[in-house]
C-alpha cells in the first residue's frame, strides 16, 4: 500500500531472530518444522528463505498487479529491505552485525498510567508481593491444567500468586485466598510490585519486565526461546525447560529467579534498560529513514 504512491515504509521487527541473521538458528514456520538435526543456521534462513514466495508469493504478487506494480523477485528480502529497523533493547538484545544493514532503535514503549483494579491492589497490599503468571496469546495446554502446575509451583515457593486470564485462558482450580485471577490490566504498574513474573517470553513482555527490575521465568515457542536465553544469559531470570509449564519443573526456575541475586541482577539492569526507543524511530523517520519505491 505505501509503495503505490511511494510513500517512504520501514520494516520493523521486535526480535533479531525473523531477521535474516546466520548467528541464530531461526524460528519455523507455522506448519514448516525445521528438519530435525540440522545446526547450519545459514543453511536453515536460505531454506526458509525458498519457503516464504509459497506461503506468501501468489497473493502479494496479485495484489501489487492490482495495484500497478511489477511482481517481487524475492519476497523475503523485499519485505524485509535493506535497512530494517530492529526494535529491541541493545542490552536485552545487542545485534551482532552481519550484511544487513539493521539500525537498532531499541524497544518501542509506551507509558502506561491506567490504574490498577481496586481488587488487584487490595489483593497486593494483602500480604508479602506475589508471583505473577500469565501466557499471554500463547496456548500451552489445558488451561485449568496449566494455571494448576503454576500456582502450585508458586506455592512450593512460599508465594502468593496472581494469574492472569490472557488468551490462553488461564482458570483457577481452586478458592483458595493466596491467588488471585485478573484480566487485562497495567503490566507496567502490576510488575513493579510483584516478586517475579512467569511468562510466555514475547518481546514486550520481557522488556516490561526487565525495566520493572523483576525476576522472570520465561516458557518457550516461536521467538520465544531467544529471550529466554537472553534473560538466562543476563541472569535477570530462568529458562523454563520445555513449553508446558509442570509444577517440579517450574518450580525449580521459580527457586533461581526467587534468589536475593537474580533480584539484584534484575534491578541492575533495568537501570540500563533504555525507554527513548519510539523517539530514536520516530526521528528517524521524519528525518527520511526508509525505503522509497
Amino acid at each position: 500500500m505505501a509503495e503505490e504512491p511511494s510513500l517512504r515504509f520501514v520494516h520493523a521487527s521486535h526480535q533479531p531472530v525473523s531477521l535474516p541473521w546466520p548467528l541464530r538458528r531461526p524460528p519455523a514456520r507455522r506448519g514448516r518444522p525445521l528438519p530435525p538435526g540440522a545446526t547450519d543456521n545459514r543453511a536453515l534462513r536460505d531454506e526458509g528463505a525458498a519457503i516464504v514466495p509459497t506461503v506468501f508469493g501468489e497473493l502479494l504478487d496479485t495484489l501489487r498487479v492490482g495495484a500497478g506494480l511489477p511482481p517481487v523477485h524475492s519476497v523475503r528480502d523485499y519485505a524485509f529491505t535493506a535497512h530494517p529497523w530492529l526494535a529491541t533493547d541493545p542490552l536485552l538484545s545487542p545485534w551482532q552485525p552481519t550484511g544487513l544493514g539493521v539500525v537498532q532503535t531499541g524497544a518501542w514503549c509506551a507509558p502506561d498510567e491506567r490504574p490498577l483494579p481496586a481488587e488487584l491492589v487490595e489483593f497486593l497490599d494483602d500480604g508479602p508481593p506475589p508471583v505473577h503468571v500469565g501466557f499471554g496469546s500463547t496456548p500451552l495446554g489445558a488451561p485449568e491444567e496449566v494455571a494448576r502446575a503454576a500456582v502450585a509451583a508458586i506455592r512450593a515457593q512460599g508465594r502468593r500468586a496472581v494469574v492472569s486470564r490472557g488468551w490462553a485462558e488461564l482458570a483457577l482450580a481452586d478458592g483458595r485466598d493466596d491467588c488471585l485471577l485478573v484480566g487485562e490490566v497495567n503490566h507496567q504498574a502490576l510488575f513493579r510490585r510483584v516478586a517475579a513474573v512467569v511468562h510466555h517470553g514475547s518481546a514486550g513482555t520481557t522488556m516490561t519486565d526487565a525495566l520493572a527490575g523483576v525476576p522472570q521465568v520465561v516458557a518457550q515457542g516461536a521467538d520465544q526461546p531467544y529471550w529466554a536465553g537472553r534473560v538466562a544469559d543476563l541472569g535477570i531470570g530462568a529458562a523454563h525447560e520445555g513449553p508446558a509449564p509442570a509444577a517440579g519443573s517450574l518450580s525449580a526456575a521459580l527457586r533461581t529467579a526467587l534468589a536475593p541475586e537474580t533480584r539484584a541482577r534484575a534491578a541492575e539492569v533495568a537501570a540500563t534498560v533504555r525507554t527513548d526507543g519510539t523517539t530514536v524511530a520516530a526521528r528517524l523517520l521524519l528525518a527520511g529513514g526508509g525505503r522509497t519505491a
